[in-house]
C-alpha cells in the first residue's frame, strides 16, 4: 500500500502542473499577440520609410534644400559652374540675378571671380541648381508678377 505522504506529494504535483499549464498558456497567447502587433508595426514603418525617400527625392528634383543634409554640409562655390548654369538656363545676368535676389553686376563678379557669394547668397545659389528653364521662366514670371525681385546694389 503506498504511504500517504508519497501520494500527497502525487497530487500536489498535479494540481500544481495543472494550474501552471493554464497561466504558461495564457503567457504564450499574450506573448503571440505582441508579436503580431510588433511585426505590424515593423510592416508600417517600412511603408512609411519608403514614402520619406520618395518625398525626399522629390523635394531634391523640385531643387528644394533637403532636410536630411548634415548641418555643416557646405555647399561648394566654382565660377565656371555659374557661368554654365546660367548660360544652360539661357538667362541673362540680370534675370539670373533676379532669381538669385542679387544684381547682375553681382552675378558678373562672381563669374569672373573677382567676389564670392556670402553663406546666404551660397543657399540661394544652390536652391537653383536642380531648376530647369521651364522652372526657371515660371519662376521669373511669378518674380515679375509679384513686383519684381529686389536686388542688392
Amino acid at each position: 500500500m503506498p504511504n500517504l505522504a508519497s501520494t500527497l506529494r502525487e497530487e500536489i504535483a498535479r494540481v500544481a502542473r495543472r494550474s501552471l499549464r493554464a497561466e504558461v498558456d495564457a503567457l504564450k497567447k499574450a506573448s503571440a499577440q505582441q508579436r503580431k502587433h510588433v511585426a505590424a508595426l515593423r510592416r508600417l514603418l517600412a511603408v512609411q520609410q519608403r514614402q520619406l525617400a520618395g518625398l525626399a527625392r522629390r523635394a531634391r528634383v523640385n531643387g528644394e534644400a533637403s532636410s536630411d543634409q548634415p548641418a555643416g554640409h557646405r555647399v561648394r562655390f566654382v565660377a565656371k559652374g555659374l557661368r554654365s548654369q546660367r548660360s544652360r538656363l539661357g538667362l541673362s545676368a540680370s534675370d539670373f540675378g533676379k532669381l538669385a535676389s542679387v544684381s547682375a553686376q553681382t552675378i558678373y563678379n562672381w563669374e569672373r571671380e573677382n567676389a564670392r557669394p556670402g553663406k546666404a547668397q551660397l543657399a540661394r545659389l544652390a536652391t537653383l541648381r536642380g531648376l530647369g528653364k521651364r522652372e526657371a521662366a515660371r519662376r521669373l514670371e511669378q518674380l515679375a508678377a509679384s513686383g519684381g525681385a529686389r536686388t542688392r546694389k
